[in-house]
């Protein structure tokens, strides 16, 4: 979807095919770390309500659409990038938002409540060093001055902690997040 809209938008392709190998690439390093991931074990063995996981996937699918929309508009029309810096953006946006939405959907509860492993900061801190040089030096994408990489940075947290205060009304009105504990 962000590339349709990316195209309507700016009359070009977003994405160039290394851009998304690099996104692809730093996704998966964020992936295979969460399978050292902390969770807290349900009491009893959870119903997987399938239909109602998929809503909540859409709903916050598309609030990560909207963040990668706003900050693809935010450089098009407020900071006058042209169409090489804007992929850049769309790049950085896409992997920043994603360690954002990792954090925030990695338990029922707010993103603080249960510590990550060493594994995962690692991971997300490869991925956002990795991505932030390479848009710094100009490597495979348009270069980004420091200013705008940081105030990315800035506006991913902000979402993830959105995100994280979002989710638990979804979550609730959805029937999926409720702790379940055993009947004596």
């Amino acid at each position: 979807m962000l590339l349709a809209i990316g195209l309507v938008m700016t009359g070009h392709a977003v994405l160039t095919p290394m851009q998304m190998v690099i996104i692809m690439i730093t996704g998966d390093f964020l992936v295979m770390s969460l399978t050292t991931d902390r969770v807290n074990p349900s009491a009893l063995p959870n119903s997987w309500k399938i239909g109602r996981i998929t809503l909540a996937s859409v709903i916050l699918g598309l609030c990560f659409l909207a963040f990668c929309t706003a900050v693809l508009a935010v450089g098009k029309y407020e900071m006058h990038f042209g169409i090489d810096t804007l992929r850049t953006l769309v790049v950085v946006s896409l992997v920043f938002g994603s360690q954002a939405t990792v954090y925030a959907i990695r338990s029922r509860h707010h993103m603080w409540g249960l510590r990550p492993t060493v594994w995962l900061v690692l991971s997300s801190m490869a991925d956002v060093l990795i991505v932030s040089a390479l848009a710094l030096r100009g490597i495979a994408m348009a270069a980004l001055p420091l200013s705008v990489l940081t105030a990315e940075l800035a506006a991913a947290a902000t979402f993830g902690l959105l995100l994280s205060a979002i989710k638990i009304p979804i979550f609730a009105r959805l029937h999926i997040a409720q702790e379940i504990v055993p009947t004596r």
